[in-house]
């Protein structure tokens, strides 16, 4: 093996150890202390049932059209409540457990990429919120995966309502135009896997699509944690943390 390599091995595997010591594992739903690379509790894992556990369609969400969606489970119950954290209550140490959720989907889905690339916020709600938890979740995915994150290779050109308050009729019309890509040529014939936190009418994710469909990418499947069903996705923002349970 590189010399380099094994270094660089070493020194993540101590920084591990040491994040590990000073903030114990925590369950994403509700904080509660869990065992080893546990994300929820038992009480919330049962909450938050994986579509690979769910039926034959295996990690494929609602909706999803000619296998472009892969989602790792329902909106609902435990995911839900840390999905809402994780956005919303600056909570970016979320990151690394539900990272491991989607590279569980991806793997489950056989998703190959040749280029990762996260849902952009606009500058303005990046600098209110303090990061983009799309760009967490994706450079954990890119790992994983072992392919190029490219972090900046959508732009927001304009800013928009936020999707979460807006009735699901106009969440196309929100988002349309409203993403580009920087250097096409960056994107020309790979096949791109898009991450973002949760697909609710698919408005944003399919936005981001067109963008670099028509920038020349062969393909792009979008990877979320979560996808609405039956207009859960309405919630997103208004319910508070551990209110809701299936």
């Amino acid at each position: 093996m590189n010399p380099a390599r094994v270094v660089v091995a070493a020194v993540r595997a101590l920084s591990t150890a040491a994040a590990r010591a000073l903030s114990p594992p925590c369950c994403a739903g509700c904080d509660v202390p869990v065992a080893g690379a546990a994300v929820f509790c038992s009480d919330c894992a049962r909450t938050a049932v994986p579509y690979a556990e769910r039926s034959p369609r295996g990690v494929m969400g609602p909706g999803a059209a000619d296998g472009d969606l892969v989602a790792f489970a329902p909106f609902a119950g435990a995911l839900a409540d840390g999905i809402r954290r994780f956005k919303y209550g600056d909570r970016p140490d979320l990151a690394r457990p539900f990272g491991r959720l989607l590279l569980c989907a991806a793997r489950e889905a056989g998703l190959r990429a040749d280029l990762v690339v996260p849902v952009p916020l606009h500058p303005r709600r990046l600098a209110e919120r303090g990061y983009n938890q799309a760009a967490l979740l994706a450079a954990q995915v890119a790992d994983g995966l072992a392919a190029p994150l490219a972090p900046r290779a959508l732009c927001r050109v304009r800013s928009t309502a936020q999707q979460a308050q807006l009735p699901r009729n106009l969440r196309l019309e929100n988002v349309a135009g409203a993403f580009r890509v920087r250097a096409p040529e960056r994107v020309q014939r790979r096949s791109i896997v898009l991450v973002d936190d949760v697909a609710t009418t698919g408005a944003t994710l399919a936005a981001c699509r067109d963008a670099l469909v028509g920038a020349g990418a062969a393909s792009v499947i979008s990877l979320v944690l979560a996808a609405a069903e039956s207009g859960e996705g309405e919630e997103l923002r208004s319910s508070p943390p551990s209110t809701r349970r299936i």
